[in-house]
C-alpha cells in the first residue's frame, strides 16, 4: 500500500512539473521556482502530516514534482553561456531551497503543526 501511495503521488507530481516546464519561456527559472516551492511545501508537509499522507504528498507528489536532475542539467546549460551564471544558479537554488524548507517548517509549526 505504501508503494502505491508513493507511486500515485509521484505520477501526479511529475505530471504537474512537466506541464509547468513544457510551456515555460525560461525552463531554468521554472525549475528553480518548482524546486523552491516544493521545498517550502515539503517543510509544511513534514511538520503537519501523518505517515501515510507524508508518503503520498511528500515522498510521492513533491518528490516527483521537484527534481535535482533538472537542476543539474539546467545548471550545465546555463554554464555553456556563462560559468558564473550557471554556478550562481546552482548555489542560489540550494540556498533558496533550504531557506524555503525551513520557512515551511516554521510556518506550519506556528500554525499548530503536529510534528516537532
Amino acid at each position: 500500500m505504501n508503494a502505491l501511495l508513493v507511486g500515485l503521488g509521484g505520477a501526479l507530481g511529475a505530471s504537474a512539473r512537466y506541464l509547468l516546464v513544457v510551456g515555460a519561456d525560461n525552463p531554468p527559472a521554472a525549475t528553480f521556482l518548482i524546486n523552491v516551492f516544493g521545498a517550502l511545501a515539503l517543510g509544511i508537509v513534514a511538520a503537519t502530516t501523518t505517515d501515510r499522507a507524508r508518503l503520498l504528498i511528500g515522498t510521492g507528489m513533491l518528490g516527483g514534482f521537484t527534481t535535482y536532475s533538472a537542476l543539474a542539467v539546467d545548471t550545465l546549460q546555463l554554464m555553456k553561456e556563462s560559468v558564473l551564471v550557471g554556478l550562481g544558479y546552482a548555489v542560489f537554488s540550494a540556498i533558496a531551497g533550504v531557506a524555503a524548507a525551513g520557512f515551511g517548517l516554521l510556518m506550519a509549526r506556528s500554525l499548530g503543526g503536529t510534528k516537532q
